[in-house]
């Protein structure tokens, strides 16, 4: 067998950069996005538009969508970059919360416990997108519910917008995990290079003495 049979039956070797950008099929992604439709849509409706909670709202919702995409991006050759820019996703997610929270308080709103039963009438609807969110409000209102006879618009919105939030969080929560378990058994791009230029050098054929 000579050399290029051997080159044959060898297994390409792995890439220097790895796959990597896939975030619009995240599910994190994806209900991070839907949670910013929804916020830019209830701080126009429902908070002044001259206020900072309403550009703060706004921000902290669109955050958490652009350093998820932006930490899958960055994660071909920065594992580190990836997991900091989900921890910052995440961070902006729990301020988000924060402010909705406070607009449920503030107004003497009821913020639904998690054995609301309307909590899960959402869950179960899979909304994709802010219009859905819109139906499933829609249809609740005016129904009387305990412990409250009616539930207006904001207070479901809202406790709609908590119960997506609570969704992107923990899905965040699981991937910031995943990402530190592989950064810490694999290491960071540096490895990656050494890791690369030992493999490389050991597929090197070796030259026939003449």
């Amino acid at each position: 067998m000579d050399d290029m049979d051997l080159m044959d039956n060898m297994d390409p070797p792995e890439p220097l950069i790895p796959k990597h950008g896939g975030y619009r099929k995240l599910k994190s992604f994806q209900i991070a996005q839907l949670c910013y439709d929804v916020t830019v849509r209830f701080a126009d409706r429902y908070i002044n538009p001259r206020s900072r909670t309403h550009d703060q709202m706004v921000q902290a919702a669109r955050s958490g969508v652009q350093n998820i995409a932006e930490g899958s991006k960055a994660s071909g050759t920065s594992k580190k970059t990836e997991l900091r820019l989900t921890n910052v996703a995440r961070a902006s997610l729990e301020e988000l919360r924060l402010d909705y929270e406070d607009y449920l308080r503030q107004r003497a709103l009821p913020l639904w416990p998690r054995t609301d039963p309307r909590r899960q009438t959402l869950l179960a609807r899979r909304c994709t997108t802010a219009d859905a969110v819109a139906a499933w409000a829609r249809q609740l209102h005016g129904t009387p519910s305990e412990p409250a006879p009616q539930a207006s618009y904001p207070e479901l919105v809202a406790n709609g917008a908590l119960i997506l939030i609570g969704v992107a969080c923990t899905l965040l929560d699981r991937q910031l995990l995943a990402q530190a378990s592989a950064f810490t058994q694999q290491g960071g791009f540096s490895e990656r290079i050494y890791r690369f230029r030992s493999e490389n050098r050991g597929h090197q054929p070796q030259t026939r003495a003449r």
